[in-house]
């Protein structure tokens, strides 16, 4: 009896405890979820997920003007990821730049951003890592920088304390809600900042230009403020959230390169509710001008062609004097039709009133007729061309599209379309400067060590 009367109270015991250890689960669910939903937002995935890899795992080698700079494994393996991290570590990690192991993040890692990420969020990004991430037990290829680059990461505690402002984002009771949401993301999360702000001497963030357009790893950022002429004064909330959810804008353009890739991966996975906060702030942010801007990057061309320069011309012998009108017929009109109207659905953009065509900086529209418009997820919307068409081909046609449809005084060179073709290196004169100024600090403090010890002589 006695044993009959301790099963049941245990029995009892277990069923009461039922309920509290389903609800303790569920709340372990719905932080994951929620981890999982900021980690779409902070585009984790982009940068720690090699081409052809395991989600996470890193090996993606970022582009910088010091090198080629590879993201790490962040799953939750213990022998080669983020396993054995506490939250405390995972924390110093994400916000601070600090790994487990005391050494420094280079800011290619937009801790900077995550910075402004309140300890709720990261907490509940730790349990998506933890719970909702598969180990992958691979360690990815070591960043391996020029010299003197290579030295750089003891010193990088100096650039934090310069550059980085680790409070994490306090809301302006002075606006709304939805534009402190919004706030909160752009600063924050969404890191839009670490591509759209042009950076200074010591790569850091110019902060006077926020979002005022940049260049990275061979891509042009455009300028994302509400200036008339220079950023996007002539775009409303709802072009932006159509933009950010990866829909072409009709007379505004579609998105390409890294865009796309933040797009695919994070921004269009967003709630309707939270692109429109990033909208709304994005349109309030401080305008900013940039010098030689004439009228708005989506302003330019008009519906036209110049088929009579073609008809009845025979091809060259040698493709490469091609003329553009020859090429665009080739190559462009089929999608963008005879006249770079575009298809009817709007699908596939018109080619004038189109920004990639109206920003001075041609870049963009180089890379997009080499590499084409890859997405993620979602049926791809150009080829690329690089197979097929030679720098002196890609430089014809770029400068027959811009007089044609877009900024007439912007350019493509051959040099630029060989360089853009092949993947990004590091600066080389940036390199050589860092090297001469390093020789010269060293000649510096022999001559004046030798200046005391020839006073301490006499």
């Amino acid at each position: 009896m006695k044993h009959a009367l301790t099963t049941s109270l245990l029995a009892v015991a277990l069923l009461a405890a039922m309920p509290a250890r389903a609800a303790d689960n569920a709340a372990d669910g719905t932080l994951v979820e929620r981890g999982r939903y900021l980690a779409t937002a902070g585009d984790c995935v982009a940068c720690h997920t090699a081409p052809g890899g395991q989600a996470m795992a890193g090996g993606l080698a970022l582009a910088s003007p010091v090198g080629a700079i590879y993201s790490t494994n962040i799953t939750p393996s213990k022998t080669h990821g983020i396993g054995n991290y506490t939250l405390q570590q995972f924390s110093d990690a994400v916000r601070h730049g600090k790994r487990a192991d005391g050494a420094n993040l280079f800011p290619a890692m937009p801790y900077t951003s995550y910075a402004k990420t309140s300890d709720e969020d990261v907490a509940a990004l730790y349990a998506f890592f933890m719970q909702g991430v598969a180990p992958v037990d691979a360690a990815a290829p070591a960043t391996a920088l020029p010299f003197p680059f290579n030295l750089a990461r003891p010193f990088l505690g100096v650039w934090n304390a310069l550059f980085l402002d680790a409070a994490p984002y306090q809301a302006d009771a002075a606006q709304s809600a939805e534009w402190n949401r919004g706030a909160y993301l752009a600063q924050g999360l969404a890191h839009c900042s670490t591509c759209h702000t042009p950076r200074n001497l010591f790569m850091a963030e110019d902060l006077k230009r926020s979002l005022g357009g940049s260049e990275l790893g061979g891509w042009y950022a455009p300028n994302i403020t509400p200036d008339a002429n220079s950023g996007i004064g002539n775009w409303s909330a709802p072009d932006l959230v159509r933009y950010m959810s990866g829909q072409p804008v009709p007379g505004k353009g579609s998105a390409a390169g890294p865009m796309v890739e933040a797009i695919d991966h994070s921004l269009r996975h967003l709630t309707p509710a939270d692109l429109q906060a990033i909208a709304v702030y994005i349109k309030s942010v401080p305008a900013v001008a940039n010098a030689g801007a004439r009228q708005p990057a989506d302003s330019y061309g008009s519906q036209t062609d110049a088929l009579a320069t073609i008809r009845g011309v025979a091809l060259p012998k040698e493709h490469d004097a091609m003329t553009g009108p020859q090429l665009y017929d080739a190559y462009c009109a089929a999608c963008h039709q005879a006249q770079a109207q575009g298809s009817d659905d709007g699908s596939l953009p018109s080619l004038f009133h189109n920004a990639s065509l109206g920003h001075a900086d041609s870049n963009n529209l180089v890379q997009v007729m080499l590499h084409g418009v890859p997405r993620y997820g979602v049926d791809s919307v150009m080829p690329g061309f690089a197979h097929e068409l030679s720098d002196a081909q890609i430089t014809t046609l770029g400068n027959y599209l811009l007089a044609s449809y877009g900024d007439p005084q912007a350019k493509v060179s051959e040099p630029q379309v060989a360089r853009l073709r092949a993947p990004p290196n590091a600066d080389a004169t940036l390199v050589t400067l860092a090297r001469v100024g390093l020789a010269l600090g060293v000649i510096v403090v022999l001559a004046l060590l030798a200046w005391l010890l020839r006073r301490r002589k006499a």
